[in-house]
């Protein structure tokens, strides 16, 4: 069983990692926004709701998501383990995910973070715009998501890492390697474990 979490700045190609991170412990990578556009497409009552606040730019609640959340655990596929790629992104949401477990009778393992510098995050999504065609993605607008970032995760992963089940990654490189770092560290962890 792996039950994992990772997290990273915008850009930090984290979407990328969690996929192949999750396959090669043979558990689903369960995106947050994956699950918001799941939810809106399908149109539940959940996705409605979600879809209210994703329509003026704002953050999907704590109580959707983690509504949403507990029904994707769920799932078979997910009873032998997961990876989480956006969740939990505040404090609250920590406490969400630990009662959420423990009604499971399981407890998170990993928490992988990527860091990647700054200057190369804002390199890395200057490029994807680019290449995207996406004019709205400027320096100015890039930069601001990434402090929004580190306000919003700093406290999260301080929880995490006085937990003793936070693993940094250096996120900056090949993509490979990057895979391997990650997939080494969590099996040390969860060998530890």
């Amino acid at each position: 069983m792996a039950r994992l979490i990772i997290m990273g700045p915008p850009g930090s190609g984290k979407g990328t990692q969690a996929e192949y991170i999750a396959r090669h412990f043979g558990v689903p990578a369960i995106s947050t926004g994956e699950l918001f556009r799941a939810h809106v497409r399908d149109g539940t009552e959940l996705g409605a709701e979600a879809g209210r606040y994703m329509d003026h730019g704002e953050f999907v609640p704590d109580h959707v998501t983690t509504a949403m959340l507990r029904g994707r655990l769920e799932n078979n596929d997910a009873g032998a383990g997961f990876l989480l790629d956006g969740y939990p992104r505040t404090v609250a949401q920590i406490g969400a995910l630990d009662e959420l477990l423990a009604a499971r009778q399981q407890a998170l393992e990993v928490v992988l973070a990527l860091t990647v510098s700054n200057d190369e995050l804002v390199e890395r999504m200057l490029r994807r715009a680019r290449e995207q065609g996406r004019s709205d993605d400027t320096e100015a607008v890039i930069q601001r998501r990434l402090e929004l970032y580190r306000d919003e995760t700093q406290p999260v992963i301080m929880a995490y890492s006085q937990r003793g089940i936070l693993l940094t990654v250096d996120g900056s490189g090949d993509r490979d390697a990057v895979t391997a770092s990650a997939i080494a560290a969590a099996r040390s962890r969860l060998a530890d474990g």
